[in-house]
C-alpha cells in the first residue's frame, strides 16, 4: 500500500504541492478562526450535574437574563477623596459607557469607606470569549479613556471577563513565542544533524503547513461538538512541530539512506516510504488512537483536547505521506547539499556499538535500567496535586491595576473572594434575620479570615433594620446591596476569604469539601433551601475529581488500544506488553521526577491536575514512536541477518540517530513551552512531558528495548513465523 501512495505522490508532485500549499489561505478565509471558539474559563468543561453548575445556576441570580457577563470599573484618586467634581466627571464617563452596545446595565456599588474609590459593575450581553469579547472590552475601555477625568482620578476596568481578555493578550503572545522559538530551535536541531541546507528546511515544513491547516479545520469541528480551550491550542503547535517533524525526521533520513545505496533520488523515495510510510502511519495512529480515547471523559477539556489534537494529527499524517514525498522527489539530491548522497557502506555507529555491547549483557542492562527508573518513580512519595495557582489578572495590564485599588479601598474579602451562595424560600427584604444570622455565623466559623456582606458593603456597617429600610429607596446604598441580595431578594452572597490560604493555592482548594460541609451546616441552622460556593477553589477542586476519575477510565482503554495496534504491527503478541511496560516505567519515572523537580526542590504547592494526564497521554503514544521504529527496522533487519543479536545491533545503529534527533526535537519544543509558557502550570507540562520523551529516547530505546529484545530471542516474533524462523 505504501509503496502504491509513494509513486503517486512522486507521479503527481506538483499537483500535490499546490494543492497543499493552495489549502492554507482557502481553508483561513472561508473557515472560523480558532481564537473565536476557545473557551478560557475552565468551568465551563464542567459536566452539567457538577458542584460548580450547581453553584453558578444559583450565582446567575446576580445577573439579568440579557447579561452574559459582568465586568468592573473601580475608580480611584491616587491621594484624596473623590470630590463632587469628580463624582460629575464620573457621571458623564458612565454615561458614554452606558452607549456600548453590548453594554446592557451599569450598576453603582457605591464608595469605598475611605472615599478615595467608587465601584460599578457593568453587565454585558453576549460577550463569549472570541474577537467579540476583545471588542467589547476594547470599546469601553476607549469610552474610558475618551472621558476627561480630573487630574489625580484614575479608571479601571477588571473583572473576570477583562482580566480573561488581558489574560489572553498574553497566552497569544506566549503562543507566538513557543511557536517562533520551536521553529528556531528545530531549524538549529536538524541543521546539526543533516549538515544541508535544505534538508532542515524541508523536514519542518509539512509540520508548519499541517499547523496552518488544522487551526482553521478544527475550529470548523466546533460545530459538531468539539471544545477548545487555550492548552489546546498551544498543545496543537507543540505536537504539530514536534512530531510532525519527527516524522519527517523517519522519512528524509530513509530517503538518505537509500540514495546512499545507490538508488536514483525518485526511486529512494518510493523505496523509503515503501518501508518508512508503514511505521509512520503506526506511530500517528497511536497517538490519534489514544487522544480519541478521550472522547470518554467526563470532563469537557478532555473531551474536546483529544478530538482536536488528533484532527490536527490526521492532518499531519496526510502530508508526510503525500506532500513530503513529493517535496523530496522535486528537489532530489540538492535537499542533502552540501553532505554527501553518493552510495558508500552504511556504519552502524556510536549507538549500534552501544547496543553490541547492551545485548551481550542484556540481563545486568535491564536490571539497571528498572533500578534507575524506579528510583526516579520514588519521587511520587508524598504526591499532591495542585489547583490553577494564582488567579490574579496579568501583570501590568489594566485589569490588574484595576484589582489592585479594590484590594487597596475594599474590604478584604474582595480580593478574589470565595462565593458563599444562599437561597432562602422568601425574599430578606420581608426578613432580613436569616441573612444576618448566616453573616453572622460566616464570620464566626473558624475556616474563613474575613467575610464581607449585605450589613458590611464595602466596609460600611448596617444593622438589619437599616437594610430594610433601604429597600425601595433608589439609592446608591440599595444599589451597592446588589452584589450581595439578588432582584428578588431569595439569594444572598457573601465574599469569603479562607484561612487555609490565598485563592489559588492547594491549601485552598483541598478546603472545599469543608466549606462545603460548613454551608449545608449554615443552611440548615438558617432555613436556607439551598447554598454553595462559587470561586476558582470550588471549579479546581471538581476539575481534579473530574479529571482523576477521567485517569483511572482512561489508562485501561489507551494501553488496550496501543497494544493492538503494535500487535498488528509488529505481527507478535509479545513484543506489545513489554514495550506498553517500558513506557508506563518511563511515565512514572518522569512523573516522580516532575515531583522533585517542582515540589521538593522548588517548593511548589503540588503537580498541576492536568500533567499526570498528558504525561501518560504524550508519554505512551509519543514514546511508542521511537519502539516502533526501532522494532520495525529490528523486524526487517531478522529477515536479512544472520541472527537476532546481529539485526538489533544493525537495527538500533540505522535508526540511533533518526530516534536521537527526533526525541530531541520532541523534547526540545515541549521545552520551549516550559520556558515561554508564563506560568507554573505551563512549566510543568513543558517540563515534565520533555523530560518523559528524553528518557524514552536515551534509555528505553538503548537500554530496555534492546536487553528485552535480546533476551526474549525469537519469542519476541510470536505466533508469528519470524518466531520460527529466527534465531
Amino acid at each position: 500500500m505504501f509503496s502504491k501512495i509513494a509513486r503517486f505522490s512522486v507521479r503527481f508532485r506538483w499537483l500535490i504541492i499546490v494543492a497543499w500549499i493552495a489549502a492554507v489561505p482557502i481553508l483561513s478565509s472561508t473557515l472560523p478562526k480558532i481564537n473565536d471558539v476557545t473557551k478560557n474559563n475552565t468551568s465551563d468543561f464542567l459536566p452539567k450535574n457538577s458542584p460548580t453548575a450547581t453553584a453558578s445556576e444559583l450565582e446567575s441570580a446576580f445577573q439579568r437574563q440579557d447579561t452574559a457577563t459582568n465586568s468592573i470599573i473601580v475608580v480611584s484618586h491616587d491621594q484624596a477623596q473623590l470630590t463632587a467634581a469628580d463624582n460629575i466627571a464620573l457621571a458623564r464617563m458612565i454615561d458614554s459607557i452606558r452607549h456600548v452596545k453590548e453594554v446592557t446595565e451599569i450598576r453603582d456599588l457605591g464608595a469605598s469607606a475611605d472615599g478615595q474609590a467608587h465601584e460599578y459593575l457593568v453587565g454585558i450581553s453576549g460577550a463569549g470569549f472570541g474577537q467579540g469579547a476583545f471588542d467589547i472590552i476594547k470599546n469601553i475601555r476607549s469610552a474610558i479613556s475618551q472621558s476627561e477625568l480630573p487630574a489625580g482620578v484614575q479608571a479601571n476596568l477588571t473583572g473576570d471577563l477583562a482580566a480573561g481578555v488581558d489574560q489572553e493578550n498574553a497566552n497569544s503572545s506566549g503562543r507566538n513565542r513557543t511557536e517562533l522559538y520551536s521553529i528556531v530551535l528545530i531549524l538549529v536541531l536538524l541543521l546539526a544533524v543533516f549538515r544541508s541546507l535544505l534538508a532542515p528546511i524541508v523536514t519542518l515544513l509539512p509540520a508548519g503547513l499541517a499547523l496552518a491547516i488544522a487551526q482553521p479545520v478544527i475550529a470548523e469541528s466546533t460545530k459538531a461538538g468539539v471544545q477548545v480551550g487555550f492548552i489546546t491550542q498551544i498543545l496543537l503547535i507543540v505536537l504539530l512541530l514536534g512530531a510532525g517533524t519527527d516524522y519527517g525526521l523517519f522519512l528524509v533520513f530513509r530517503v538518505r539512506e537509500e540514495m546512499r545505496k545507490g538508488l536514483a533520488p525518485k526511486e529512494a523515495v518510493v523505496e523509503a516510504l515503501s518501508h518508512v510510510g508503514e511505521s509512520i502511519t503506526y506511530s500517528a495512529a497511536t497517538v490519534i488512537a489514544a487522544l480519541l480515547s478521550l472522547v470518554l471523559a467526563t470532563f469537557g477539556l478532555y473531551k474536546g483536547l483529544g478530538p482536536a489534537l488528533a484532527i490536527g494529527l490526521a492532518l499531519m499524517l496526510l502530508i508526510a505521506l503525500t506532500f513530503l514525498p513529493a517535496l523530496l522527489a522535486v528537489l532530489g539530491r540538492a535537499v542533502f547539499w552540501p553532505s554527501k548522497t553518493s552510495k558508500r557502506e552504511l556504519k552502524i555507529g556510536l549507538w549500534g556499538r552501544l547496543a553490541d555491547r547492551v545485548i551481550k549483557k542484556p540481563v545486568v542492562m535491564l536490571v539497571l535500567g528498572v533500578v534507575v527508573f524506579s528510583g526516579l518513580a520514588l519521587g511520587l512519595a508524598g504526591y499532591k496535586s495542585a489547583g490553577f495557582g494564582s488567579q490574579s489578572a496579568p501583570a501590568g495590564g489594566d485589569s490588574a491595576a484595576g484589582q489592585k485599588v479594590i484590594n487597596s479601598h475594599f474590604p478584604a474579602a474582595s480580593d478574589n473572594p470565595q462565593l458563599l451562595i444562599f437561597h432562602f424560600g422568601s425574599s430578606v427584604w420581608d426578613n432580613p434575620r436569616p441573612m444576618a444570622k448566616a453573616q453572622e455565623k460566616l464570620t464566626a466559623s473558624q475556616i474563613f479570615k474575613a467575610i464581607s456582606g449585605p450589613l458590611n458593603a464595602n466596609g460600611f456597617a448596617l444593622t438589619p433594620t437599616q437594610l430594610q429600610a433601604l429597600h425601595g429607596s433608589g439609592s446608591p446604598a440599595e444599589q451597592a446591596l446588589s452584589q450581595f441580595i439578588s432582584t428578588d431578594g431569595k439569594t444572598v452572597q457573601f465574599y469569603g476569604v479562607l484561612k487555609a490560604g490565598a485563592t489559588g493555592t492547594t491549601a485552598a482548594l483541598q478546603t472545599i469539601p469543608t466549606v462545603r460541609g460548613e454551608l449545608q451546616k449554615i443552611a440548615n441552622d438558617v432555613g436556607a433551601d439551598k447554598n454553595s460556593i462559587y470561586s476558582a477553589d470550588s471549579v479546581g477542586y471538581d476539575v481534579n475529581q473530574t479529571a482523576t476519575h477521567d485517569l483511572k477510565k482512561i489508562i485501561p482503554v489507551v494501553l488496550l488500544i496501543i497494544a493492538a495496534l503494535l500487535a498488528l504491527l509488529l505481527r507478535s503478541l509479545v513484543a506489545p506488553w513489554y514495550l506498553i511496560a517500558t513506557v508506563g516505567l518511563s511515565y512514572l519515572a518522569a512523573l516522580g521526577f516532575a515531583m522533585i523537580v517542582f515540589v521538593h526542590i522548588f517548593g511548589q504547592d503540588g503537580l498541576n491536575f492536568v500533567l499526570p494526564f498528558l504525561m501518560f497521554i504524550f508519554g505512551m503514544a509519543l514514546g511508542q514512536d521511537y519502539n516502533i521504529l526501532v522494532m520495525s527496522r529490528i523486524r526487517e533487519e531478522v529477515h536479512h541477518s544472520k541472527s537476532l543479536f546481529a539485526a538489533v545491533t544493525k537495527a538500533v545503529g540505522i535508526t540511533g540517530t533518526t530516534v536521537t534527533s527526533a526525541g530531541l526535537v520532541l523534547a526540545g519544543t515541549f521545552s520551549i513551552l516550559g520556558i515561554v509558557g508564563g506560568n507554573e502550570q505551563v512549566q510543568q507540562i513543558g517540563f515534565g512531558v520533555a523530560f518523559g520523551i528524553l528518557l524514552d529516547t536515551f534509555f528505553v530505546r538503548t537500554l530496555l528495548v534492546p536487553a528485552i529484545v535480546a533476551i526474549l530471542g525469537r519469542w519476541n516474533w510470536w505466533p508469528s513465523k519470524l518466531s520460527q524462523t529466527s534465531k
